[in-house]
């Protein structure tokens, strides 16, 4: 039996660059719909909304033709927009919203998203008749006040903030100021990540991976964190934003988005052949661009980095339209967390086993992308050599904590002789 105030909907304005894409409908049963504006979609140099709905994707007319419908989440490519984990339960419980009613907390968090898109809530009188008709008799209305008051502590694993930083001290973005750092706090399940991820991403900076400028920040220069738990720890792991820029926006996605699926499938979906295929065929320069993955693929073995899943590899669209592979993030020795773990997170030449594999999965891997093996095998040769010849040593001076440095060369020694690196004491 249908009330009124089933068809009251909020509905939010979706834009890029200050390019009207569209308008998300919520409805009070959790529907969502989001409709295409005609200038948007006719637009052949629009930017990138997602890859799927770029200029030169072969679908893109077609999937953009008719309304994305879903219920309680979003489609993929907005859903992988929002927090995942602990941070999204914290922001749900301050909204008092259930953690899978996505769209509320996207029209809460739509002023700083990943990337450059904007979900602005709109006034019921300047919501377009058109979109209203495209679903029955529906009524907007105006977004209830939501207040995020910060008088609630959740545990949980390691946070992560968009901060802005000044003079030193980092700040939680709100409002329409844009955050310029990452700021991951320490976890209350596992000891020393912000050591661990600031030491192995500086061992893939030192061997060609491009990574952002990171740092390690004292907890007491964070301002205005909610109340979290926070274990005895001094330091937090800050990494630069790279889909910001003076104060702007570059758009970027993850290839969960990419590949249209949800974040509860981003180790069960998809396999690396699938990410170098689209890597190689649409990146501005899928040469360059598969040469760095392949790198890539390699330290996070050498790493023993087993969270590698589809949301940790992105494309950034630095001209708004033309896809590149983004810096790395979240580069992380996770075996000295998961005790037997022995599997990187998604499929490569048919296998998961760090022990295992060899320079000939990854010449599988090569083939079954499309990219020719004589273009990637230098790169990974060199990443060898470089790791070899350098990170022994700079191992020991890395902050890492000692039983993690000692977990990380027993992985060495462990790894096919491929892969293996000596460590000399």
């Amino acid at each position: 039996m249908s009330t009124d105030t089933d068809d009251e909907v909020n509905v939010l304005q979706l834009s890029i660059y200050g390019v009207l894409i569209g308008y998300l409908t919520g409805f009070k049963s959790g529907r969502n719909v989001l409709s295409f504006a005609d200038t948007f979609k006719n637009n052949p140099e629009r930017p990138t909304f997602s890859l799927i709905t770029h200029p030169n994707f072969v679908n893109a007319v077609k999937l953009m033709a008719e309304p994305w419908a879903r219920n309680q989440r979003l489609h993929p490519v907005l859903s992988n927009l929002l927090p995942e984990g602990s941070l999204r339960e914290l922001i749900a419980q301050g909204l008092k919203v259930h953690v899978d009613n996505e769209f509320h907390i996207l029209s809460y968090l739509g002023e700083d998203l990943p990337g450059a898109i904007k979900a602005t809530p709109m006034e019921p009188e300047d919501v377009p008749d058109s979109v209203l008709n495209t679903h029955g008799k529906a009524k907007a209305v105006k977004f209830e006040k939501i207040t995020q008051e910060n008088k609630f502590s959740l545990a949980g694993v390691q946070m992560k903030f968009s901060m802005k930083e000044k003079d030193g001290r980092y700040n939680l973005s709100k409002g329409d100021v844009l955050g310029d750092w990452i700021i991951k706090t320490p976890s209350t399940k596992h000891k020393f990540v912000p050591l661990n991820e600031y030491t192995a991403m500086s061992l893939a900076g030192l061997v060609g991976v491009d990574i952002p400028e990171i740092k390690l920040v004292e907890l007491d220069k964070l301002d205005n964190l909610p109340q979290i738990n926070l274990p005895d720890e001094q330091q937090a792991f800050a990494i630069k934003r790279f889909d910001r820029e003076d104060d702007q926006r570059i758009h970027m996605e993850d290839f969960a988005q990419i590949l249209v699926k949800y974040p509860h499938e981003k180790y069960t979906s998809a396999n690396y052949e699938n990410i170098g295929k689209v890597i190689y065929d649409f990146s501005g320069d899928g040469l360059a661009d598969a040469q760095q993955f392949a790198r890539r693929l390699l330290v996070n073995i050498l790493l023993a980095n087993g969270d590698a899943h589809l949301k940790n590899w992105s494309f950034l669209y630095p001209d708004k339209i033309t896809p590149r592979l983004s810096p790395a993030y979240d580069i992380v020795t996770t075996n000295v967390y998961i005790e037997n773990e022995t599997q990187y997170a998604l499929n490569l030449g048919k296998t998961k086993e760090w022990y295992t594999v060899t320079m000939a999965h990854f010449q599988s891997w090569a083939g079954r992308s499309g990219i020719p093996w004589r273009v990637i095998k230098p790169h990974l040769d060199d990443t060898m050599s470089k790791a070899r010849e350098l990170w022994p040593e700079a191992l020991i001076a890395l902050p890492m904590n000692e039983v993690h440095k000692e977990g990380l060369r027993s992985h060495w020694a462990k790894l096919q002789q491929d892969f293996k690196i000596e460590v000399t004491k």
